[in-house]
């Protein structure tokens, strides 16, 4: 009770009164619709069998040892973590436990009754306690199987998790690494807090522990790479993860809740603070991890987040930036843009184009000549009297860009971060990164952009949208660079031999979804794009050209949600950065029921 009232009080604080009233029912929406989910997905008695017969027809049935380090551990939770073990419905396992010393009695004769009892069952012991790693070391020494499972000693497999990951292995017999989703499960043996992750997303890696449990490996691998490092003790299996992707792109996710994480006092899954060393750990993982990797940044713990991380990439060379920005009239917004991006850009190494789509009005004319006289080394206006068509005039003013670097930014942008480009450059200039996008906000601090999700209300849709500013987001995505399928073009840098690589915008997108189509082509030739929530702009959405309110308008929209359906219909249906038990009907990454 006084758990949950500090973590109250740290809320109404931090957050205000009306973001921890909408934390609140966001909290107990997805307890009860978590309840549901698990009660329509639950195994019954006939699915069962039918496993045990998929298990007996698979060509290739793969040996797992699952690593069990045992320290201490309370004998109802031990006893509960094995027989969960036990209980699988693949049986081509073998348990190997490493009791790391522990001076408990009942340790010691509760493994050997289970040894004794199952002959997969392997036990070796330390005289004495010399942490997680060295004991992970030892349990792996023992190991037999193809593939390894890592195991908590008071957590618990869902008894068809073998199963589903020799499945996998079926479909994909080259997979080096496999994960899963996750809950997590009280002392009352209550289920809450699921993660339904997304499919392999680098940058979230490099900003949290995402994959965690339930996580399997190639043997062969993880021996190559040395196992478990000592030093890196309550982190070790972030930097053994970080150090295995290195080796391979062979990474799979399985969509299913495999795995339950016991929360209970000084357990990690009930609070990170519960174990500060692990914090340090990480850290240094992660910078070794840019060191083996020749990319040169900061590591930065965020502060009051315990266990989530942001890189700032240092900037090589300082190439050119080219600010590339649409209008037509509606000279206070973009007077408004420019002034913002001089007065608080920190880079210094930019050009601004303005692409001046048929403006009429004077004082429009009267802002381009005082920012010519003002940045006359800096501004460049270009007049293109053509209708509008937000792709082709994107592809035409890229040909006038100088930078290696492009951004694309609408008129109705007003800058808050100062060192955006610094920032969104680091990340573009990276060897696998994409389209890069930022945290935008509406005028009243709620998100308008904080990445883009395929598959919303059937085409695309803004993940948080209209979430507080300052609220985590599920899992803090809304606090870590994450990847996802798409960002918009109201904000989005890429290399200017990337842009070209795909052709640019696909001219056929005339108003909408280009952003979202150009992305997808990025993504589809192996760049992976980001969003970066530590940089933020402001967005005023539509003043520019006005919300799709007439009929003609409406058609247009449609006949382009017509063409992405055409062009990606597969990815659309299953975004790989998305989770298909989370929701298509909101933004707010809630569970699909």
């Amino acid at each position: 009770m006084r758990h949950l009232l500090i973590k109250g009080l740290w809320s109404l604080k931090n957050l205000g009164v009306y973001l921890s009233i909408e934390k609140v029912k966001r909290k107990f929406y997805n307890r009860f619709a978590y309840a549901k989910w698990i009660k329509n997905n639950a195994l019954s008695l006939e699915r069962k069998l039918e496993i045990e017969k998929e298990i007996e027809n698979m060509p290739y049935k793969p040996l797992f040892s699952i690593i069990l380090p045992v320290y201490n551990t309370e004998k109802k939770w031990l006893e509960k973590c094995i027989k969960s073990v036990i209980n699988q419905l693949y049986p081509y396992w073998e348990l190997c436990i490493c009791n790391d010393g522990s001076d408990k009695e009942y340790i010691n004769s509760l493994l050997d009754f289970y040894r004794k009892k199952d002959a997969r069952i392997k036990v070796i012991c330390h005289e004495e306690n010399q942490h997680i790693s060295r004991a992970s070391n030892s349990a792996l020494s023992i190991a037999n199987g193809e593939f390894i499972a890592c195991l908590d000693h008071d957590d618990e497999l869902s008894i068809d998790a073998l199963y589903e990951n020799a499945k996998l292995l079926n479909k994909y017999p080259d997979a080096d690494m496999i994960y899963s989703d996750e809950d997590k499960i009280d002392e009352r043996g209550n289920r809450f807090a699921p993660y339904f992750k997304p499919d392999w997303s680098p940058d979230l890696l490099l900003s949290q522990m995402y994959t965690c449990h339930l996580g399997v490996y190639r043997t062969s691998l993880i021996r190559k790479i040395g196992g478990f490092r000592i030093g890196f003790e309550g982190a070790q299996d972030y930097d053994l993860v970080l150090r295995l992707t290195e080796e391979t792109e062979n990474v799979f996710h399985i969509p299913k809740v495999l795995y339950h994480w016991r929360a209970i006092k000084q357990s990690t899954s009930l609070s990170a603070k519960a174990k500060k060393y692990t914090n340090k750990a990480a850290l240094r993982a992660l910078e070794e991890a840019l060191q083996r990797r020749g990319e040169k940044g900061r590591v930065e713990e965020i502060e009051g987040l315990s266990g989530r991380y942001c890189i700032h990439y240092d900037v090589v060379a300082q190439p050119l930036i080219s600010i590339i920005i649409l209008t037509r009239d509606k000279a206070e917004l973009l007077d408004t843009c420019l002034s913002s991006i001089f007065q608080k850009t920190t880079y210094r190494n930019y050009e601004v184009i303005v692409v001046d789509n048929g403006s009429i009005e004077q004082k429009t004319f009267d802002v381009f000549s005082k920012w010519e006289k003002r940045k006359d080394h800096l501004v460049s206006i270009i007049r293109m009297d053509t209708p509008f068509n937000y792709a082709k005039l994107n592809n035409e003013a890229v040909k006038f860009a100088k930078g290696d670097l492009i951004v694309l930014l609408n008129n109705d942008i007003e800058v808050i971060t100062g060192n955006w480009l610094e920032e969104m450059a680091g990340y573009a200039l990276r060897t696998k990164t994409g389209a890069v996008g930022a945290k935008l906000l509406y005028p009243d601090n709620t998100i308008q952009h904080a990445g883009i999700i395929l598959g919303i209300n059937g085409i695309a849709g803004h993940g948080h949208k209209h979430f507080e500013k300052d609220d985590l987001g599920y899992f803090s995505r809304l606090v870590v660079a994450s990847n996802y399928a798409a960002v918009t073009g109201a904000c989005l840098m890429v290399r200017k031999e990337l842009f070209e690589l795909v052709g640019g915008f696909t001219e056929s997108f005339e108003i909408a979804l280009n952003d979202v189509d150009f992305c997808l082509k990025l993504y589809e030739k192996g760049y992976y794009n980001v969003a970066l929530m530590h940089v933020h702009l402001y967005h005023h959405e539509s003043k520019s050209r006005g919300f799709e309110d007439t009929t003609e308008k409406q058609e247009r929209f449609l006949s382009e949600c017509v063409r992405l359906q055409n062009c990606w219909g597969s990815l659309l249906s299953k975004d790989p950065f998305y989770n298909p038990n989370l929701t298509l009907d909101r933004e707010d990454f809630s569970i699909k029921q």
